[in-house]
């Protein structure tokens, strides 16, 4: 594997809310066939790799892409992605969430594009800007402070910044740009290696956001700005959701 960018999809099994999610159906084909063939078509990737500690997972991607099996024990899937990117020599690496089957190639393409522009900076991450005032309200929902570099003062579940002066809420995004973030994250490949190594964090630990690790740690996370709207699969529930996206979706280009 030469020097470039690589896509890494961390997927495994075990998952307290929706147990075997990326092999579970969505219009035919498997979650994590999807995601795997979206990621795809991003420009900018020279190899993409699903990482898992399942059999099944394993076996299932075997059949129409590139797949790694990894230690069981692995925390997070950040390490499981570290894992993989031990054996590859590839400047950058994209962690990409498995549970979402309709990521926008471009999405992709932009995280790893806005650590390359960035000498400072070992990761980078989106963000999207909030225009409802009811997306402040979501504590599942991470949101990032940026400062005049565009890199990230702080990840947080809550609102920041507390806007004093202005007393109605719902008025606060029109006085200040908020942004939710998007789990999507690009390292550089020797930042990520020792990223397990880096000292806990009592930050991450309170807002149970493994970003702030590095953070906490003195590091730079540049954040590029997108339109792009996750739609993550968490609960079975979900998928139907996802499924009517994708009719739609087909009906629009089968109209163009």
């Amino acid at each position: 594997m030469g020097s470039g960018i690589v896509g890494i999809i961390p997927a495994r099994w075990a998952s307290s809310r929706f147990p075997g999610k990326p092999l579970a159906k969505i219009a035919g084909k498997t979650m994590i066939q999807r995601v795997y063939e979206q990621v795809s078509k991003a420009q900018s990737l020279e190899q993409v790799i699903v990482a898992t500690d399942d059999e099944r997972i394993f076996n299932h991607v075997s059949n129409f892409g590139c797949v790694v099996m990894t230690p069981v024990d692995l925390p997070s899937g950040t390490e499981r992605v570290g894992y993989v990117a031990g054996d590859l020599t590839a400047d950058i690496i994209i962690n990409i969430q498995g549970d979402e089957p309709l990521i926008d190639p471009q999405a992709v393409d932009l995280v790893g594009r806005t650590l390359l522009e960035d000498n400072g900076a070992v990761m980078a991450t989106l963000a999207r800007k909030v225009t409802d005032p009811v997306e402040l309200d979501d504590v599942n929902t991470a949101r990032v402070v940026i400062d005049s570099k565009q890199r990230a003062l702080y990840f947080t579940r809550a609102v920041i910044p507390f806007a004093r002066d202005v007393k109605d809420k719902k008025k606060w995004p029109a006085q200040f740009p908020y942004y939710d973030q998007i789990g999507l994250y690009a390292y550089r490949r020797e930042f990520l290696l020792q990223y397990k190594n880096l000292p806990f964090s009592i930050l991450e630990n309170a807002e149970k956001l493994e970003q702030l690790r590095a953070l906490e740690n003195g590091y730079k996370i540049r954040v590029g700005i997108c339109d792009y709207e996750a739609v993550c699969v968490d609960i079975p529930e979900h998928i139907t959701r996802v499924e009517q996206k994708i009719k739609e979706l087909e009906q629009r280009e089968n109209q163009s």
